[in-house]
């Protein structure tokens, strides 16, 4: 099957369109570097570094004997998108091409308004080009378990039967998302199946939860093909910060009083995952949802568990709460299924103690990069928090 992937190189976007190429896919891979933009502005960087996508392409045809296509372009430009599906003529895209970061999406105006205008106008643009140059092409989009917020009923697969004086029907499950960045993926979610309804598209939207580890069994045939691991506050997750917290001797920061719980899964399944997709792709204008995680924690849960595995390895680790700089409820109901994968075939990796000592490990190899200052949270949900903190009197 011919398969574009949009974002190619980012840190879920690489490994998959290695994983699909070594699968015998026609592999392509788009990508405008913005994150690296966005990294820079940050001052921030990956963990382990990474070679740029046009070396990774080289060494994956010396690596594997398997070529792949490069398009530099820019998901906003509408004619760029175009002509990439008329000239690749993908049988199925895969969309990981947006602004990722709930935190940066949070920093200030300028960053909420781009990452909405951004991720909207690259999915829409992608929309349309599908309508006018491959119709039957299959979207697989990546979502997020975010859109759904912490209801306090059990969420669905993207879709909920309700009675309502009387009367009944299946409707998308209520979202109630917990920042600019998870709305902008409401409203893709929303124009997806809006032109799945009216223009016979088909569409596979993967709420995915968070995605841990840092390896595939093809970034490791060579240094060169390495994803990109992060763990600052803006573009890191929970558990890549612990274990650098962990290899550096700096508390494990939970925000809040950690009860705040999660769907998690293993890279190596988001690359399954996106695979049983696509070989098993929807109808003409069906759009369907699948949720993308394995197991769930709260971040209390994830801090012990690398605690206790860092002192297997000699590290002694203590746990420090954080205010939390996020408006998020700290306690809550969460019952989410995750069937339909599974139903097609997805083999858990669960979290284990092996596989956080591999982490660590691999983190203890890079050491010497961590950057202390790039770790604890600077971007605060409530503005009037972080005005109040700005002040002499809260510094006292």
């Amino acid at each position: 099957m011919r398969v574009l992937i949009a974002g190619g190189d980012g840190y879920l976007g690489w490994p998959t369109a290695m994983y699909l190429s070594r699968r015998g896919h026609e592999v392509a891979v788009l990508d405008n570097f913005a994150k690296r933009r966005w990294e820079m502005e940050r001052n921030v960087e990956p963990l382990i570094p990474i070679c740029t996508l046009h070396d990774r392409v080289k060494a994956w045809r010396e690596v594997s004997g398997r070529t792949m296509e490069l398009f530099v372009a820019d998901l906003r430009n509408y004619g760029v998108v175009k002509e990439a599906l008329e000239t690749f003529r993908p049988e199925a895209i895969v969309h990981y091409g947006e602004q990722p970061s709930a935190p940066y999406s949070m920093i200030d105006h300028n960053r909420a308004v781009f990452t909405q205008v951004n991720n909207l106008s690259g999915t829409l643009n992608l929309l349309w080009a599908m309508r006018e140059c491959a119709p039957d092409c299959h979207l697989v989009k990546l979502g997020t378990m975010g859109e759904y917020g912490t209801p306090n009923i059990d969420i669905e697969e993207g879709f909920i039967e309700i009675e309502h004086k009387g009367r009944r029907d299946t409707l998308p499950f209520p979202k109630q998302p917990g920042s600019f960045y998870h709305l902008s993926k409401v409203h893709d979610s929303h124009n997806i199946l809006f032109a799945c309804r009216i223009w016979k598209l088909r569409s596979t939207d993967l709420n995915q939860g968070v995605v841990y580890g840092i390896d595939t069994d093809e970034t490791l045939l060579d240094p060169r093909l390495a994803t990109s691991f992060h763990y600052d506050e803006v573009f890191g997750t929970a558990l890549n910060r612990f274990c650098v917290q962990a290899v550096a001797g700096l508390p494990l920061t939970v925000y809040g009083r950690g009860g705040q719980r999660r769907g998690f899964l293993n890279i190596r399944d988001t690359l399954r995952c996106v695979e049983l997709s696509i070989v098993h792709p929807p109808q003409a204008g069906e759009y369907r949802v699948f949720n993308q995680f394995t197991e769930t924690f709260n971040i209390l849960e994830l801090a012990e568990l690398v605690k206790k595995q860092a002192a297997q390895l000699g590290m002694d680790v203590r746990i420090q709460h954080l205010e939390n700089p996020r408006v998020e409820a700290e306690e809550h109901y969460y019952n989410p299924r995750h069937q339909k994968l599974i139903e097609l075939g997805l083999v858990p990796h669960l979290l284990s103690d092996v596989l956080l000592t591999s982490m660590l490990e691999r983190v203890r190899e890079h050491a010497h990069r961590i950057k202390q200052d790039i770790i604890l949270p600077h971007v605060t949900w409530d503005r009037r928090r972080a005005a109040d903190a700005r002040t002499p009197r809260a510094r006292t």
